[in-house]
């Protein structure tokens, strides 16, 4: 069955709304609803029975059920997750707060480090150790291993990580602590560093053990809620679950491997804005994802977002790396800030506005929504200054209380500062998208890109709102939301494909490259990955990539080096220096001669092809459709509400021009259109805003 002609549900939980799409061929439907904490999955079965009752169908009538929440990260951030504990090789107790040795700060010497998800109280070891080729060096002492398996149940502990030395190379020992637990500590959820994350780097592995199984127990109850809800309305097909790294697995394997669902939201925004670079033709975009309690910015090349093997969950200092709790699973780079429409606004001790990182979430939500919230957030200021339409919020779903959202604003910050309502509004505004602004400067400057030449896609709830100010901050001229754009994460999960990705450490120098042993490694992650993708294929045809991760010998980090699809053979040897070499050179501009390389690393990702959007066209241009409206906005350099004419996007075909300032309502969110910029509806149903021409004599790099 081709896509075209299949019925498609995407569902993504936000911290604070849960956004359900639908497309049933050319249709598609959608709907957004007040994430349900205390059972997530009402939230997802309430909006999908909307959806499809406005489809008239029912659930057995689903062909494809893609998933995304962002449980998982919400639960290692607010510590909710199961009781765990660490057992760990004979004097490595303390391997997660010994870290790095480094520090995030190097001059601060208050820095606080994120709190671990095990107590050292909870962190056991065991005699045991293997080398880094595999060989055992002292066998398992299971006689300890049982010993602790009898303090487990005394500590009601839910869950265990096990992280020994070098189990990457061989994980024997691991396998066998996870049998004796089974037998004698049954009932406890375990996970083995060797598979979760069979890499070199003892720290970064341990940590991403613990943080897997910090999760499982509420992940796989989750889905197991899930897919009994939706089995009992009708649905038994699968249900994929949208990676942190942008493709899809079955529910099966993400219950097994939760920590692979951490950036799953974000990811499918990410997904998103690459589809839509690709059908415009953009080579360069950032993308711009501002939800309810978050925003997420992702650089995208080519149509291709960046992507890492490693991040970090919780960070203390949001953009100082080395100030959370590393993960490494595959992810989509980017970066995210506590900058949503649910994030509180203060006045600090030197009578600052700050904004975030804490958010109102769903429950009680911003003051305007009614729900008991009392302090502002961003969407009261958005609320008070105007640019929200209380009759169109959320498609008229959910009520909004303006009068509550001016009363939180005055009494939180304009008294504290001595600001009338509507300037305390807009103080609030500033401050969120400078935060925004000064993140998408750090992540450009530590790629060595000017982000001036980048194109925005911007999609959420609230980007849309923000994204002409935004981009005026960062001197970018042209901005895309597309259709849909309050539900853009789930939309994206759409297009992503299945696919499943395996890192295995082993090291070899290629001077001493051993051919055997590099085949006989890379079909055995072959074969793996196949497995765990073809669950979520739907027997889709497969293709699979390759990857070595090298270095010089002694270095810190590695560099990909791809590698052919089957197996290798004396001649790509001097390939893959080759290969190495012309990497180093585009990184430092030279490299090595005769230096020694080295692999550290193995890479296998199967993944279903995924056909390249066809380009759009450009539509004869339309005059605007006659406004539905009118709605005064708050104007900070005239100092008073402005009209501006509000036009209905739906009424607007491709090819609609609107001069701004215009306000531009759908159900899933509104589009602000600055007096700097003037929009456009393209081929793909996208509102394209471009920047007017400067004035002569006038800056707009220098445009605050």
């Amino acid at each position: 069955m081709a896509p075209s002609s299949m019925t498609r549900l995407a569902t993504d939980i936000g911290g604070t709304f849960t956004d359900i799409v639908l497309e049933r061929g050319a249709q598609r439907f959608t709907a957004k609803l007040l994430t349900t904490p205390h059972a997530p999955e009402e939230a997802v079965v309430e909006g999908t029975r909307g959806v499809l009752e406005a489809a008239g169908i029912g659930f057995a009538d689903i062909d494809v059920f893609v998933h995304g929440t962002t449980l998982a990260t919400n639960a290692v951030i607010e510590r909710k997750g199961a009781r765990t504990a660490l057992i760990a090789t004979d004097g490595f107790r303390d391997v997660i707060e010994i870290a790095d040795e480094s520090r995030y700060d190097q001059y601060d010497i208050f820095i606080d480090k994120p709190r671990q998800l095990v107590p050292r109280h909870l962190r056991f070891t065991v005699p045991e150790r293997i080398d880094v080729t595999g060989k055992v060096w002292v066998e398992l002492d299971e006689a300890a291993v049982r010993a602790i398996a009898r303090s487990l149940r005394t500590e009601k502990v839910e869950a265990v990580a096990v992280a020994f030395m070098h189990s990457y190379a061989n994980g024997a020992h691991e396998q066998r602590v996870r049998a004796i637990l089974a037998d004698a500590a049954g009932g406890v959820a375990v996970t083995l560093s060797c598979e979760v994350c069979p890499e070199m780097r003892e720290y970064e592995r341990t940590s991403t053990a613990i943080a897997n199984a910090y999760v499982q127990p509420l992940m796989a109850g989750y889905l197991g809620r899930l897919k009994a809800s939706f089995a009992h309305e009708g649905y038994k097909k699968p249900i994929h679950l949208m990676t942190s790294g942008g493709s899809l697995a079955a529910l099966e394997t993400a219950a097994r491997f939760p920590i692979r669902l951490v950036e799953s939201g974000p990811a499918g925004g990410a997904i998103l804005a690459a589809h839509i670079a690709a059908e415009r033709g953009e080579n360069k975009v950032l993308s711009f994802d501002m939800g309810g309690t978050t925003a997420k910015i992702c650089l995208i090349h080519d149509a291709t977002p960046h992507k890492a093997r490693t991040f970090e969950v919780d960070r203390q200092s949001r953009l100082m790396k080395g100030s959370g709790l590393p993960v490494r699973v595959p992810v989509i780079e980017m970066v995210e800030i506590g900058a949503g429409g649910g994030s509180i606004a203060r006045v600090d001790a030197l009578k600052r506005i700050t904004v975030g990182p804490d958010s109102a979430a769903s429950v009680p939500g911003p003051a305007c929504y009614g729900r008991g919230g009392t302090l502002p957030t961003v969407t009261d200021a958005d609320v008070v200054m105007g640019k929200i339409d209380p009759a169109h919020f959320a498609g008229g779903a959910i009520t909004l209380y303006p009068e509550r959202a001016v009363a939180a604003l005055d009494e939180s910050v304009g008294e504290m500062l001595g600001l009338a309502t509507a300037m305390a509004a807009h103080g609030v505004g500033e401050i969120v998208d400078e935060n925004m602004a000064n993140a998408a400067r750090v992540h450009a400057v530590e790629r060595g890109v000017a982000i001036a030449d980048h194109t925005m896609v911007a999609f959420g709830g609230a980007a849309p709102l923000h994204a002409a100010r935004l981009a005026e901050k960062l001197g970018i001229r042209r901005v895309i939301v597309p259709a849909d754009a309050g539900v853009g994460s789930a939309v994206g999960f759409l297009c992503a494909p299945a696919a499943y990705e395996l890192v295995q450490s082993r090291f070899m120098p290629l001077d001493r490259f051993e051919l055997r042993q590099a085949n006989r490694l890379l079909a055995a992650m072959s074969r793996e990955a196949t497995g765990l993708a073809s669950a979520a294929a739907g027997g889709r045809k497969l293709a699979e990539t390759r990857t070595a991760f090298m270095r010089y010998a002694g270095q810190g980090h590695e560099i990909a080096v791809p590698l052919p699809a089957r197996a290798l053979g004396e001649n790509d040897i001097a390939a893959m220096r080759e290969r190495f070499e012309a990497g180093y050179r585009q990184l430092f501009a030279r490299h090595i001669p005769g230096a020694a390389i080295e692999i550290l690393s193995w890479a296998v990702l199967v993944s279903t092809d995924q056909a390249m959007p066809r380009r759009l066209g450009k539509p004869r241009g339309k005059a605007a459709p006659k406004p539905i409206g009118t709605r005064p906005v708050f104007d900070a350099k005239s100092g008073r509400a402005v009209k501006m004419p509000m036009y209905d996007r739906h009424a607007m075909p491709p090819g609609t021009r609107v001069k701004g300032p215009a306000l531009i309502v759908e159900a899933g969110t509104s589009t602000l259109v600055s007096a700097a910029f003037d929009a456009e509806v393209d081929a793909g149903l996208g509102l394209v805003l471009a920047a007017r021409k400067a004035k002569a004599g006038s800056d707009p790099s220098r445009r605050r």
